[in-house]
């Protein structure tokens, strides 16, 4: 298992560690529910540094990534970041990710921990473009300072204004006494906030700083479960979960990052299913009754047919009730469809909704 350079700080404060991705990453803190409420409604932070970071520099930087993904990069200016999908020769997804263009010809690629050996080889092996590429994963740490008053909280360690960076937008500025920090205004819980990647021998001071600006605040570490259930009521997808090798972008509801202005891998495949129309969707449902579906749990219609299965389910934080999302065929997929998730020897009813479950 490998060590972030702040899990000795985890250990410290009695965090939970688990196994994720090959490191051993922080699960819990005081408990998910009070920290799910603290990002809804406060600031937390993460330790996201198991994430990848790919550079890459040449004038055709910008070419190989189009290529390799399906959102148009070409809109992207320097500070701005695009979320987007590496589609597999087969109509599925290798991963997704978020593109930073740092400047003219020179790009960051943020990709999952667990992919960041298939993901490398994946794009190396399309780069017949002369493009410098850089893994820099390992030098890098990553802090998701998330929740509505992060801004306010952190302004104090900044010289730009936190409010006025825009969502998908990013500066290289100073940030807790430490020049070119990325700060950007990403996140994956819905509620606001800055990811800081910064450098994994500036990273322990960083956090310190973070805690002593946010303490009037009430500032917590957050753990991994709550970012889980965080993402989940925004309906955002988990790789590994929700989208895989095996599902379409199209299927899992990311028709809106799959530009067909362009070519990419498998882009005429792509294409073809979304004329064509695709037999099944990625929807996400909430329970009518008392249970709480699970990630694999069977999803059938009211004869008890299974018409899908449930890819990621929880019990929502800020609903009190079980929600979550699965793949179901396109007949049950309408919103207002009535479905039923197989719990042990229970049907529990459920209604397909629209995303997110949480409004904020």
């Amino acid at each position: 298992m490998k060590n972030t350079a702040l899990t000795h700080i985890h250990e410290a404060l009695g965090a939970k560690l688990v196994p994720f991705a090959g490191y051993n990453m922080p699960v819990q803190y005081e408990g998910v529910n009070i920290e799910h409420e603290t990002v809804r409604k406060g600031v937390g932070v993460f330790d996201v540094s198991h994430m990848g970071e790919f550079f890459l520099k040449g004038e055709n930087a910008l070419a190989l990534i189009q290529k390799i993904t399906t959102n148009d990069a070409s809109k992207l200016v320097p500070g701005k970041a695009q979320y987007s999908c590496l589609p597999n020769a087969d109509g599925g997804i290798v991963d997704d990710l978020i593109i930073y263009m740092i400047a003219e010809n020179e790009y960051m690629l943020v990709v999952n921990a667990s992919n960041i050996e298939k993901d490398w080889n994946w794009i190396s092996q399309h780069n017949d473009l002369k493009v410098v590429m850089e893994n820099r994963s390992e030098d890098w740490s990553l802090l998701a300072i998330q929740g509505p008053k992060a801004a306010e909280a952190m302004q104090s360690l900044t010289s730009v204004d936190l409010s006025a960076i825009k969502f998908y937008t990013f500066e290289i500025t100073d940030f807790a006494g430490i020049p070119n920090v990325v700060v950007s205004a990403t996140g994956y819980t819905g509620s606001g906030g800055f990811e800081i990647y910064v450098k994994n021998e500036d990273v322990e001071a960083v956090w310190n700083k973070v805690f002593e600006a946010g303490k009037d605040w009430e500032i917590k570490p957050i753990g991994l479960a709550a970012r889980d259930t965080l993402r989940l009521e925004m309906g955002y997808c988990l790789y590994g979960n929700d989208i895989d090798d095996t599902t379409s972008p199209l299927e899992a509801g990311l028709g809106w990052i799959t530009k067909f202005t362009k070519d990419f891998v498998n882009a005429e495949e792509l294409k073809k299913q979304k004329e064509e129309g695709v037999t099944r969707k990625l929807v996400a449902f909430e329970l009518t009754e008392r249970g709480i579906p699970r990630h694999d749990y069977e999803i059938v219609d009211a004869e008890g047919n299974v018409i899908g299965k449930v890819t990621s389910g929880t019990m929502s934080p800020s609903l009190g009730k079980g929600i979550g999302l699965g793949y179901v065929t396109k007949e049950n997929s309408k919103v207002d469809s009535d479905i039923f998730i197989q719990i042990r020897k229970k049907q529990i009813p459920a209604k397909v909704v629209k995303l997110p479950f949480y409004k904020g």
